[in-house]
């Protein structure tokens, strides 16, 4: 028996981050109003840091989509592995050349991982596959607010993430 309804568990679980975030502001401006001396500037530092924390949660909030696509998405050693009945695979980040999101058949959003030779597609509400945005803090240009609005927003149109740059040589 839950005490609590599961709309707002979901919700509180989905800001946790941002909710925590929050709680060490109110701590650090608690001390900072009600000390003096190093504690008061500990309590300004530690508010400043909860800033910090707070919109990273939200950012991570935003990214939280539903679940119930198929496969498992596995991001390790610069590798991120899809693991499906049909279609799935492995692409390494150092090989990329091109990282996009497109909508599918069913009007979904997917990610489009192109690799010389190679093209592997991944469902956006696949288990796991919040974890790409993790793996495209590693990738120099990548844009994450234009993914995290392609990913829960499926676009009409081609969303290019991340484009490796290409280089002439005379």
């Amino acid at each position: 028996m839950s005490f609590v309804r599961t709309e707002a568990l979901t919700a509180l679980t989905r800001y946790r981050e941002a909710l925590i975030g929050a709680g060490i502001i109110l701590l650090g401006l608690w001390w900072a109003w009600g000390s003096l001396g190093l504690i008061k500037w500990l309590g300004v530092a530690l508010a400043g840091l909860g800033v910090l924390v707070l919109l990273s949660g939200l950012r991570r909030s935003r990214i939280r989509s539903a679940h119930g696509g198929v496969g498992v998405v596995q991001i390790d050693e610069r590798q991120v592995t899809y693991l499906a009945p049909v279609g799935g695979g492995f692409a390494s980040l150092d090989d990329l050349r091109l990282i996009e999101i497109v909508q599918d058949r069913a009007g979904l959003s997917v990610w489009r991982f192109h690799q010389p030779g190679n093209v592997l597609v991944i469902p956006a509400r696949a288990e796991g596959a919040e974890a790409i945005f993790d793996a495209l803090t590693a990738l120099s240009g990548a844009d994450i607010d234009v993914a995290i609005r392609a990913v829960n927003t499926p676009p009409a149109d081609t969303v290019v993430i991340w484009g490796q740059a290409v280089v002439k040589l005379h």
